[in-house]
């Protein structure tokens, strides 16, 4: 089976339905990931099958999950317009691999990595993506003021740090109303009851956490999903390195400083 067509079948085992345009794009995505990889060194996955299972299945999970919380069909979902950033979003994703199943999300990716956002650009292009937003910063500094403060329906980051930290970066970026759900691992209950006191300061109300299946993947993949129910306090989030070193929350147990899908 071609690489297309087994990418097309693994997506419609989760309940999404891969139009060929779309296919394409996720092909022309790993032959340029790959080509750029190599002298830029984006991701440790070089092999184009875990490439698709690793970084886009991964990536696509989110679809099902939320439609499922949300009582609609995969399809309703994204044919919904929603205001979306992508934190750390790497070399884009999940953000532009959902945004190519998902052509009404209004994204913006946020990177600090200013290859990482060469990419994301150099992709864009090439994909035909020219309405996403590019932003090299930092989340803790953009999250402080407008045009990215409380302005998001949907906050995603997959692979950035431990929950107790991530919300600092994450949930400032959220308006009421909104959502924001973090790609985890194993250790995402652990993580979560951790990060539970900071995301009530911050305005967060835990909702849920949703295990997913990633056809291909034997590793356990968990989202987490929290609402924003009220105004992030003014002074957060903090100033640069605060919310990595002196985390909102409890403690992680050693050795659970990070957990999430492997880049």
């Amino acid at each position: 089976m071609g690489a297309v067509q087994n990418l097309t079948s693994r997506a419609a085992q989760m309940g999404i339905a891969l139009l060929p345009t779309q296919a394409t794009a996720f092909d022309r995505f790993t032959r340029e990931l790959l080509a750029w990889n190599a002298e830029f060194n984006l991701t440790a996955i070089t092999d184009a099958e875990q490439v698709e299972v690793r970084h886009y299945l991964d990536s696509l999970a989110l679809i099902p999950a939320l439609a499922a919380l949300d009582g609609i069909s995969p399809a309703a979902l994204t044919a919904r317009v929603l205001r979306a950033v992508d934190v750390g979003a790497g070399a884009g994703l999940p953000g532009l691999a959902l945004r190519i199943v998902w052509p009404r999300l209004q994204l913006t990716c946020i990177e600090a990595t200013g290859k990482k956002v060469r990419f994301m650009e150099h992709l864009a292009v090439e994909l035909g993506l020219s309405d996403v937003a590019l932003v090299q910063g930092r989340a803790e500094e953009l999250g402080l003021r407008p045009p990215h403060r409380e302005a998001y329906d949907l906050v995603v980051a997959r692979a950035v740090a431990a929950l107790p930290t991530l919300i600092e970066y994450l949930l400032p970026l959220a308006r009421r109303g909104g959502r924001v759900i973090a790609y985890k691992g194993s250790a995402a209950h652990e993580e979560a009851l951790a990060a539970e006191p900071g995301i009530r300061l911050l305005g967060g109300h835990l909702q849920k956490l949703i295990p997913v299946e990633v056809p291909g993947l034997a590793e356990t993949r968990t989202l987490v999903v929290i609402e924003k129910i009220s105004p992030t306090p003014d002074g957060f989030p903090r100033g640069r390195g605060l919310p990595r070193r002196h985390p909102l929350g409890a403690a992680l147990p050693s050795g659970n400083a990070e957990s999430g899908p492997d880049l």
